[in-house]
């Protein structure tokens, strides 16, 4: 069913509410679901290693599905509640970045797939990965260097 204007306008106005919540309470939230989230991905890795790889390649492949997995929850609507609900906790984890990429070429997918989900995709990550990128090969050279 397409969304009509009333519907998104109700939305707004909901999202809009102010929250009786006290920052203790976002703290403990935040740092409860941020945990959990890691320590869900630690149990991942432990199952991972049982199989056979190693400790950096279990770790790699958490990385790989816990974005998979965000990338996931983002586009089913879950990831968005969850941030309401956690803040921060939701949004520091790598299943956050994950959220980050996957809610910006949602948004633009009617502009196109080149110009909108391609180009705006990154809008979000994209000067965080730019900034990793630039900030890694500069302190490898300097490394080299020395």
């Amino acid at each position: 069913m397409p969304r009509t204007l009333k519907t998104e306008a109700e939305e707004f106005r909901q999202m809009a509410q102010p929250q009786n919540r006290t920052p203790l309470r976002n703290f403990l939230v935040a740092f409860a679901v941020g945990g959990l989230i890691c320590f869900g991905g630690q149990v991942i890795q432990e199952i991972i290693m049982v199989f056979g790889p190693d400790k950096d390649t279990a770790s790699m492949i958490v990385a790989i599905v816990l974005i998979v997995l965000g990338g996931i929850f983002t586009g089913l609507g879950w990831y968005d509640e969850l941030g309401q609900f956690a803040g921060a906790g939701a949004a520091v984890p790598i299943t956050g970045f994950a959220n980050a990429v996957v809610s910006a070429a949602m948004e633009f997918r009617q502009e196109g797939l080149v110009l909108g989900t391609g180009a705006r995709m990154y809008s979000v990550a994209g000067p965080v990965l730019t900034f990793g990128v630039v900030t890694a090969f500069l302190i490898g050279l300097i490394r080299a260097l020395i």
